[in-house]
């Protein structure tokens, strides 16, 4: 098929393509379009309109007189097709000419921008991306209106020819990052690119690792904020999701709704968030070690309730511990798989009859599952999924090493994945900084979220081309209008 009336022949086997002729005083026209993703009101006002209006209008005429911005003359039979499945209307020069007239009237049929599902905030915006990628690219341009910020846009995948969009602020982010954003997706070699999540694995610097390495979120003024802040941000055509780098470690504990409360407030519940992460890790493992090996370490105070809670529970500490690990993610598996309304009903229900079940039957003990449901509850204050999986699948191997060598194990399996995320990189850039290698002025925003007039620099991590957000000498003068 190497050329376009070929072509022409070949997408006329699909019984949602269209074929008229229309003919005027000076050449035969075919009309060519598939109708499943043409928009009808554009075809009949704007194209048919122009030649029912015109009847003796030329080839040439025609292109100069349809009122769409978005049209073309091409030949290539390669860009004939993609425009054409993607909704453009060809009008062909006569059955055997290699000239077509290319106008986009692509159809519209999605979702309108909404509220966020997964990153829900009661502060600040209420606004969404969804899966045009024209409408996130606007929802972006509106909350960065410079002309710095560029978009290069991008087609991946040999069948799904999905469009994805590259966007950085020229003068702020760092060009060897945006370089290597470009490499990685230009070179990715897959058939079907049908969501951002597949570009996150293709991209990453370790795609093996069980930390993800970039950041996906549904907000734009998230994008906007990672954008000033000299991040790349990659979007999708019919994904609702953008995912932004480089990040470090601990961009995956900061929810966007820190910025909107005041600085205290945000700080205490990065602070708390970390916490239940440490929680979340460590809780199980140690009750497996201390019950296994280091029982002497307990306080005589707590010791009768530790020996009633499991006097009567047949199981080793470590199969006690996997049988209810095992059972919360059963749960969480089937309310994330069921309808909304059911899926809480099972959580509830199931966790509240599961849990009574085991301690009546004497399969666990009250206090492990006193431990098992705070650290379940503690994963989920991740606020980025990705990152909240990983933290519920490390629990497992720790759990395995407390069992094997105690606290010891414990100990050796940490160092092991420290050892790993000193390894880590985001498009380059080292996983653990500022803590690794170490940044003292670039703490602020890590650990804390400090008061808005200490955020005259960028983060130095990130590179960014033009360091400095404002003058730092004004940012505490506050005049009033009698001054």
């Amino acid at each position: 098929m190497n050329s376009v009336p070929r072509l022409w022949k070949e997408l006329s086997e699909s019984s949602d393509f269209v074929c008229s002729e229309h003919q005027t005083n000076t050449a035969s026209l075919f009309i060519g379009y598939f109708n499943s993703v043409t928009d009808p009101k554009i075809l009949h006002q704007h194209i048919l309109g122009c030649l029912s209006k015109e009847p003796d209008i030329s080839f040439d005429e025609l292109y100069h007189l349809i009122p769409v911005a978005e049209k073309e003359i091409s030949s290539d039979w390669d860009v004939i097709q993609n425009k054409i499945l993607r909704g453009n209307v060809a009008i062909l020069n006569g059955d055997q000419s290699h000239h077509c007239i290319l106008v986009n009237a692509a159809a519209f049929k999605g979702r309108k921008v909404t509220v966020p599902e997964i990153e829900f905030t009661v502060e600040g915006p209420k606004e969404a991306f969804v899966e045009s990628l024209d409408i996130n690219l606007n929802l972006i341009r509106k909350r960065v209106p410079v002309p710095e910020l560029r978009i290069k846009e991008l087609t991946v995948g040999s069948i799904s020819k999905s469009r994805v969009a590259i966007c950085y602020i020229k003068g702020i982010a760092n060009e060897q990052y945006v370089n290597t954003c470009i490499q990685r997706l230009e070179d990715v070699q897959f058939d079907q690119i049908t969501d951002t999540t597949l570009l996150q694995q293709m991209i990453e610097d370790n795609s093996n690792s069980f930390f993800p390495q970039t950041i996906g979120t549904e907000r734009p003024d998230y994008v906007a904020w990672a954008l000033s802040s000299g991040q790349i941000c990659v979007l999708k055509d019919g994904a609702p999701t953008v995912i932004f780098a480089p990040v470090n470690l601990g961009q995956f504990f900061v929810t966007f709704e820190d910025y909107y409360l005041p600085w205290i407030i945000g700080s205490i519940l990065r602070v708390i968030r970390m916490v239940s992460v440490m929680f979340s890790v460590f809780a199980s493992p140690i009750y497996v070690a201390v019950m296994t090996y280091h029982a002497q370490g307990i306080s005589n105070v707590f010791l009768p309730t530790v020996v009633s809670s499991r006097i009567n529970v047949p199981f080793p500490p470590v199969v006690e511990v996997l049988i209810m690990e095992l059972v919360i993610e059963l749960i969480r598996e089937a309310g994330a798989r069921l309808p909304t309304k059911i899926g809480q009903t099972i959580g509830i229900v199931g966790g509240i009859v599961l849990g009574t079940a085991a301690v009546e039957a004497s399969l666990t003990s009250n206090l492990l599952l006193i431990i098992v449901s705070i650290s379940a509850l503690a994963s989920f204050a991740t606020p980025v999924f990705r990152m909240s999986v990983t933290i519920r699948l490390l629990r497992f191997p720790f759990i395995f090493a407390a069992q094997l060598w105690g606290i010891l194990g414990i100990f050796i399996c940490t160092i092991a994945m420290v050892a790993h995320l000193l390894r880590l990189q985001s498009l380059g850039m080292p996983y653990l900084v500022p803590f690794y290698p170490f940044r003292t002025p670039d703490l602020y925003d890590t650990v804390i979220r400090p008061p808005y007039s200490k955020y005259h620099h960028r983060l130095s991590f990130i590179r960014p081309q033009k360091p400095v957000r404002f003058d730092r000498k004004n940012a505490n003068k506050k005049r009033d209008i009698d001054e």
